[in-house]
């Protein structure tokens, strides 16, 4: 029993880190409609930075890992008017093809600067364990809880009373109509990927402390996607409830192999089983919003 409340508690931790990288899977989509496969890769690149910072510069994690949020709001910015703003108004497929071109692009850049093994950080918390309720939980994922609370909150914040959340729930609602409004829907395209790569950072530095940083990090991204499509493609809320879900259940897919199947791999593939029943039963998602055509 103790191993598995460890790991439900591990599961709740992973799995608020899923929420908010699914939710910048959602913010993305929501603004421009594109679901964006380089997600992952925003993961590697924010640890990667931060690790350099740490270690290059031997910059104190608490300078470094703002810089590296600010680095990669700046990179996100730069990604979206270079890249991806002169593929507006082309098929969606276009882009999906674009951002799957970027993630091998960034995939392969980050082999080529900081090879192909993983590297630990340094040692950032006197304590690396914390306990919690007689359950010895790494010090990392205590603060990354905490962080990803504050996260869901501002989100939640932005959303509902500031302008320029305003502004983009506008734009993802018709974008025709916010620039009768007045709003850029440029400026919020760009804001939608500047947001979304500063957050996936955080979830990046957060497993990279805890497994290192290595290009396997990439695959967060894709092990998230289930989440989006469980809570919806286009719910905030859905992305942290689908984020919990998919966090608790391999958790629980892990402990049930290990008493039990000894299959070795549940772990890996029990969010992409959620992902197809998901699909079979409610492919709109538990939030999702239901687009019905006639044709």
């Amino acid at each position: 029993m103790t191993l598995f409340f460890q790991l439900l508690v591990n599961g709740l931790i992973v799995g608020a880190l899923y929420g908010v990288v699914a939710m910048s899977f959602v913010l993305i989509y929501k603004a421009s409609r594109i679901v964006n496969f380089a997600q992952g890769e925003f993961l590697l690149i924010g640890a990667w930075t931060c690790w350099w910072l740490l270690t290059k510069f031997q910059i104190p994690f608490y300078l470094g890992f703002p810089i590296t949020l600010v680095f990669m709001l700046i990179f996100g910015v730069v990604l979206q008017v270079v890249v991806l703003r002169p593929m507006i108004g082309e098929p969606i497929i276009s882009v999906i093809m674009v951002t799957i071109g970027l993630s091998i692009v960034f995939q392969a850049m980050m082999k080529w600067m900081f090879g192909v093994f993983a590297k630990p950080f340094p040692p950032i918390f006197a304590s690396p364990t914390v306990n919690v309720l007689g359950l010895e939980v790494q010090t990392v994922y205590v603060v990354s809880l905490a962080i990803s609370i504050l996260i869901m909150a501002g989100f939640g914040w932005f959303f509902k009373y500031s302008r320029l959340g305003l502004a983009m729930r506008a734009t993802a609602f018709d974008q025709q109509v916010a620039q009768s409004l007045g709003i850029s829907v440029r400026q919020m395209f760009a804001m939608s990927w500047a947001i979304s790569a500063m957050v996936s950072a955080v979830a990046g530095v957060v497993v990279g402390v805890v497994n290192g940083v290595s290009s396997a990090l990439s695959f967060f991204g894709i092990k998230v996607f289930p989440a989006v499509i469980l809570g919806g493609l286009d719910s905030v809320i859905g992305a942290v409830l689908g984020g919990l879900i998919v966090g608790v259940l391999e958790n629980l897919a892990h402990y049930v192999d290990s008493q039990w199947l000894n299959f070795g791999n549940m772990y890996e593939i029990a969010p992409f089983y959620v992902l197809i029943i998901i699909l079979m039963i409610k492919p709109y998602g538990l939030f999702g919003t239901k687009d019905i055509e006639r044709v």
